[in-house]
């Protein structure tokens, strides 16, 4: 059965941190392009981080740079995403995904065909 389940969202305060966790069945992180991406009200769902299987590489968008990392664990079929100095800007609902390797950027999160369910993250005072 083919399922992302992302957890770890929560409410908090400008400054802290949060760890997002995505489970995946059914899929071999190994073989495919994985990616954390957001959508906040009214705007458009947007790229965050992600893997991509061609040459291992991690690709962040600007404004979470130096902010937030991408990390798996292959044993444990999982993807985390750790964000620090989160910003009220950050409040969106965040959603992992997969693909088939593929060569346009893993930012694109219209280039994904399987996604979880999302958990939302609030950054507010």
């Amino acid at each position: 059965q083919l399922q992302l389940v992302e957890s770890g969202g929560g409410l908090v305060q400008p400054g802290g941190s949060l760890r997002l966790s995505c489970a995946v069945s059914g899929f071999t992180l190994n073989y495919y392009d994985i990616g954390w991406f957001r959508q906040a009200p009214g705007k458009e769902r947007e790229g965050v981080s992600c893997f991509s299987s061609r040459g291992g590489s991690i690709n962040y968008a600007d404004s979470v740079k130096g902010r937030f990392t991408i990390s798996r664990d292959n044993g444990k079929n999982t993807v985390y995403l750790q964000m620090n100095s989160l910003k009220p800007e950050d409040t969106a609902v965040y959603y992992c995904a997969i693909r088939v390797p593929y060569s346009s950027s893993c930012l694109r999160p219209n280039t994904y065909n399987y996604w979880g369910q999302g958990t939302q993250v609030t950054v507010s005072s």
